[in-house]
């Protein structure tokens, strides 16, 4: 029997909207409480690649929104006959010095699945809600919100990204902290033309990344439309590419300027030694282009006190990663089907719900603590290319679920 309360989710990002998904599957009650006061005030961020976990997505999701995921695809065209392959290149001469293993994959928009998730939940979202404290009493969660307000939930699940309020709330500040990588870490969209975009194109259609032998500056390179994708087929047709660079922090004058014109010249300061196609595109970046910093921060999965499974955590607030080896967003997706499962299952056969966040929980720090030491590793391999070797978690082959 499905609970009187719902389930509370803090976050309408794309884990507590796929969650969402799966609950409302399940016919268990929820609600969104979500910060930003409304969807079009998220900045949508660039691409993102599922690969290892489509299934876990698939089985989230109605079969009709699963179906249109094709349709918000970076490139629609390049995903039907992709390879799935990763190549990882020296940036001095713009050959493979790695190709990894290939897998399945869709290369989406951010901005656009978030808005695709929520279709059919408009009434359980609450917008513009900033979340301050719980409180727990036997099998109920009271959540308490900046504007005064509080809900009841019979478990609260935050899914409020890496700097979750969630997580300091059950952890304090000090366990919850993040640790800050010795790395910084520059990205820009690009717009280019068809013959602009065609040589980076022929390295991969898709996407690649790569390090530099000599300053180990690394470059990653993804699609992010097409004319098909950006409407501009037939006339003016131009692509966009999502174009990051990062580097390993030795002294003061390795952080990220603070003015966006200082930081276009940082990346292209930084890309002269690259082979001329990739140091083209760099030095192509209009100079008063937006320059976003992103911080390279992580936080291995700790146990927390559940407070009798009604409290836990899925996404970046349960394991924040660096993006590394683009399995951050294929945990999270994860982390809401296994938690989703085993709230069906405790509905379906009248088990309890703490029964069920402990398995979960048990399930997610196996599987997500070794993940993001791994992309902490990856991370710092990727601005060593000499000294990178085929077993580095940078270019082996991504997880594997076990069934």
């Amino acid at each position: 029997m499905s609970p009187k309360l719902p389930i509370i989710i803090l976050g309408g990002g794309i884990v507590g909207l796929t969650l969402a998904q799966a609950l409302r599957k399940a016919l268990i009650p929820f609600q969104i409480y979500e910060r930003d006061p409304s969807l079009a005030t998220s900045d949508g961020g660039w691409g993102i690649t599922v690969h290892w976990a489509l299934a876990a997505l698939e089985s989230c999701l109605p079969p009709d929104l699963f179906a249109r995921l094709k349709d918000i695809q970076v490139d629609p065209q390049q995903g039907i006959k992709d390879t799935g392959r990763f190549l990882f290149l020296d940036l001095a001469t713009a050959e493979p010095r790695y190709v990894i293993p290939p897998s399945k994959r869709m290369r989406i928009s951010r901005k656009k699945l978030r808005a695709l998730l929520t279709e059919g939940l408009e009434e359980e979202i609450h917008w513009g809600k900033k979340f301050t404290s719980f409180e727990t009493m036997e099998d109920e969660v009271v959540v308490k919100f900046e504007d005064g307000t509080e809900v009841r939930g019979s478990l609260l699940v935050g899914a409020d990204g890496s700097g979750s309020r969630t997580r300091r709330a059950l952890l304090g500040a000090e366990e919850a902290k993040l640790y800050q990588l010795p790395v910084r870490f520059m990205g820009v969209t690009v717009r280019m033309t068809p013959e602009e975009v065609r040589p980076l194109r022929d390295i991969d259609p898709l996407l690649f990344q790569g390090c530099h032998p000599d300053t180990g500056a690394y470059l990653w390179f993804a699609m992010l439309s097409t004319p098909e994708v950006n409407g501009s087929s037939g006339g003016g047709e131009y692509y966009e590419g999502q174009l990051n660079l990062s580097w390993l922090v030795k002294s003061a004058e390795d952080e990220v300027p603070v003015t966006a014109r200082a930081r276009v010249a940082k990346m292209k300061q930084m890309a002269q030694p690259f082979e001329k196609r990739l140091k083209k595109v760099v030095d192509g970046i209009p100079d008063d282009s937006e320059v976003l910093e992103i911080k390279l921060q992580d936080w291995p999965t700790k146990k927390w006190d559940n407070r009798s499974g009604t409290v836990t955590l899925v996404g970046d607030a349960a394991h924040a990663m660096t993006m590394y080896r683009g399995e951050a967003f294929n945990h999270g997706i994860t982390d809401a089907a296994r938690l989703s499962e085993r709230l069906a299952e405790a509905d379906l056969n009248g088990g309890s719900f703490e029964d069920a966040v402990n398995t979960y929980e048990e399930e997610l720090r196996e599987r997500t603590n070794p993940a993001v030491l791994w992309s902490r590793q990856a991370c710092l391999d990727a601005h060593d290319l000499n000294n990178l070797k085929p077993d580095s978690p940078l270019v082996s082959r991504r997880t594997i679920l076990k069934k």
